[in-house]
């Protein structure tokens, strides 16, 4: 029997690299992009739908399932996973980012988190002993510490204020896990400055843990800062466990982390943009509302085999988006969900084949745009 935990490392081309990391429930297989389901489900999605898909791991968001329905409501209804029909792994976050981006008032303290509601302007407060136990109550398999997320800009001695203190808040973090069949990860703070992303970097990776992420990213800086900053950090967390870049990105962000050394990802891009009518193609992007596409009979990408591409032309997407129809929401998001997920597969073939080289330049022409 395989150890909950263990992360093996198939092959590296270059920093890109190809892994299996064993949970609970299943082996997930990397690089990985992990749809967001932020309330308990994936919007417009059944789940059955994104497994066939090719999804292996969905998030759920600790901050949104606390203020409804509750975590202990989800733990007396057998766990998230049974709630919402969910059988493969969940990451949950810490609910961190939603505190300090959503709540409408917040006020930091080395205990904890005062906040308000976004729904209704109740009080709460969470610590990383709250944000744990919420997490191991709706039964994730994997885990993050509780941290503290800048907004962008931040002065350095804010940045060291606060990466001092997410790494205090992974001590308690790790110290409140309870859950053996849960894994822990740990973020790195840290800004935009490199002697300060290493320096997070050494703090939080002298906490041994079963994986590591990148956090702070995507929030408002320039997204050639980002690549750049990526690049050299990612090489610099360890070798033999999982690497995270949260909440990243666009496809050409995707394939550039790859290359840069990262093996896990999330972000909302692929479902939000579908629902505004953008839509992801081995062509780049594609704004389904022109009226170039009003009479245009081609499927959205000749190249993608989505149940959306197969059956729908371009102008009845357009159609159907002009119309405000909820069908061209699920249509359109089936197909950026296929075409993450596919891309994440290609990357993955491409590496364990020797061809990540071409395949990234590949990548890199074709999403330019």
């Amino acid at each position: 029997m395989v150890q909950v935990g263990k992360f093996e490392l198939q092959k590296q081309s270059g920093e890109a690299r190809a892994a299996r990391l064993h949970t609970a429930r299943g082996v997930i297989e990397t690089p990985v992009f992990m749809p967001v389901g932020t309330k308990g489900t994936v919007k417009g999605m059944l789940p059955e739908e994104l497994s066939d898909l090719g999804a292996q791991i969905v998030l759920g968001n600790t901050y949104h399932l606390h203020l409804r329905p509750g975590e202990q409501t989800v733990k007396n209804l057998g766990g998230l996973h049974k709630f919402m029909n969910w059988k493969k792994p969940i990451l949950t976050d810490s609910g961190g980012f939603q505190v300090f981006s959503l709540s409408q008032l917040n006020k930091v303290q080395e205990e904890g988190v005062e906040f308000r509601s976004h729904l209704d302007g109740g009080k709460h407060f969470l610590s990383p002993e709250t944000s744990i136990q919420i997490q191991m109550d709706l039964g994730a398999d994997i885990i993050m510490a509780f941290d503290e997320c800048l907004k962008h800009p931040a002065t350095p001695e804010e940045i060291q204020t606060s990466m001092d203190l997410t790494y205090r808040w992974l001590l308690r973090s790790k110290a409140a896990m309870t859950k053996e069949d849960s894994l822990l990860f740990g973020i790195v703070q840290g800004g935009l400055d490199l002697k300060l992303r290493t320096r997070s970097l050494e703090q939080i990776t002298s906490v041994d843990l079963p994986g590591y992420a990148l956090g702070g990213f995507s929030v408002g800086e320039p997204i050639e800062m980002m690549h750049s900053l990526v690049k050299d950090v990612a090489p610099l967390l360890p070798q033999h466990k999982p690497r995270y870049l949260m909440g990243v990105g666009t496809p050409l962000d995707l394939v550039l982390a790859v290359d840069a050394g990262m093996d896990m990802f999330d972000c909302v891009m692929p479902t939000r943009v579908a629902r505004n009518g953008t839509l992801f193609t081995w062509s780049g992007r594609v704004s389904i509302k022109r009226n170039e596409y009003r009479e245009d009979s081609s499927p959205l990408d000749p190249e993608c085999d989505c149940y959306t591409c197969k059956n729908y032309s371009k102008a009845y997407l357009r159609h159907l988006y002009l119309s405000g129809e909820m069908l061209s929401a699920r249509l359109n998001t089936i197909h950026n969900l296929h075409f993450y997920l596919h891309l994440m597969g290609r990357m993955r073939v491409a590496i364990l084949e020797g061809r990540w080289e071409e395949f990234r330049n590949h990548c890199l022409t074709r999403f330019a745009n």
